[in-house]
């Protein structure tokens, strides 16, 4: 099943079941008045969404508009929390080696993870108002799962069943001031802008053979200003979602609703390229003394897409420019 959130001029939007297409759409409102009001009553609400989701594909409905993804939201707009991991190894070694720093002490065993702003999320197509190109702005390609409530000291095994929704992320980063928030301790908040969220949610059966052990094996495509950028699979995430969703649930519980991402999308293997800028500039340090690439300006577009098996985005991708705040 798709899920999308249709801006009607209120902060949570209007839930949208989406075909698996991406060209109709049914305003389910009457069923769930919008994203986490259907995660918060998911038992109840899931069949009745998965029955009007099989009739829209069959084409059996009346009264579906066209699906227009410059007309939606983040397809959850805001919510309690969002708590995002560091969950591909390979990303966190390059930048030790690069930047000569020391290992953490036990990032192979335990998840790293910080919590973000949860209330106010960007939708795929709309602009990403930032105050200066000095702040070394940066993307960042992820996936991420929603889900109910999970309850306090849950295990990885039974943190599987707590997934409702897998979604597609662009974690913006401002390098420029990320050093000296981590040398605090106190982790990220100036250096983390309002993340941007793909047109579409999707239960973890869109991805078929693609969804295992908790991990999206697919690659994410990433263009930086029509140019290709990367393309990095999801399998190689050294701990899962579940596994994620364990380590925050560890001393309390999840509502329904939070959030968590995966970190940036990283690979071993080079020829896969990058879904952030940074890492990118690690790999030219290592290899070239000095980074060679250069942080977005204002005006620069990034896109992001997943594509199924079926040869058809998935999340409805990413597509958007940076530009200066008012």
């Amino acid at each position: 099943m798709k899920l999308a959130t249709l801006d009607n001029g209120t902060r949570d939007g209007c839930l949208l079941v989406v075909s698996r297409d991406l060209k109709r759409a049914l305003d389910v409102s009457h069923i769930a008045v919008n994203m986490l009001a259907a995660i918060e009553n998911w038992r109840s609400v899931e069949p009745q969404l998965q029955a009007l989701y099989t009739q829209l594909n069959a084409g059996q409905f009346d009264g579906s508009l066209a699906f227009d993804p410059t007309a939606v939201m983040a397809p959850l707009p805001r919510t309690y929390q969002w708590l995002d991991g560091s969950a591909f190894l390979n990303h966190g070694e390059l930048m030790q080696k690069a930047f000569h720093l020391d290992p953490i002490e036990g990032a192979d065993i335990t998840p790293l993870m910080y919590q973000g702003a949860g209330d106010d999320f960007i939708g795929s197509r709309a602009d990403i108002p930032l105050p200066s190109e000095s702040l070394g702005i940066d993307f960042e390609g992820e996936y991420g799962v929603i889900v109910d409530s999970v309850p306090m000291s849950c295990s990885a095994a039974d943190a599987a069943a707590h997934i409702k929704l897998i979604v597609q992320i662009n974690d913006m980063s401002l390098r420029a001031l990320a050093p000296r928030e981590m040398k605090t301790g106190f982790g990220f908040v100036q250096a983390k802008s309002s993340s941007s969220f793909a047109a579409v949610a999707v239960t973890p059966d869109e991805l078929g053979d693609a969804w295992q052990d908790q991990r999206v094996h697919l690659p994410l495509q990433v263009n930086w200003n029509g140019k290709w950028f990367g393309h990095p699979n999801g399998r190689e995430m050294n701990f899962s979602f579940a596994e994620l969703i364990a380590h925050a649930a560890f001393t309390r519980k999840l509502s329904a609703g939070t959030i968590i991402g995966s970190g940036t999308v990283s690979n071993a293997d080079r020829s896969a390229g990058s879904a952030c800028i940074s890492e990118r500039r690690a790999i030219e340090m290592i290899e070239h003394g000095k980074p060679q690439t250069g942080f977005m300006q204002f005006g620069d577009r990034v896109q992001m897409d997943v594509i199924g098996a079926d040869g058809q985005s998935l999340f409805g991708g990413i597509d958007q420019r940076v530009v200066a705040a008012d």
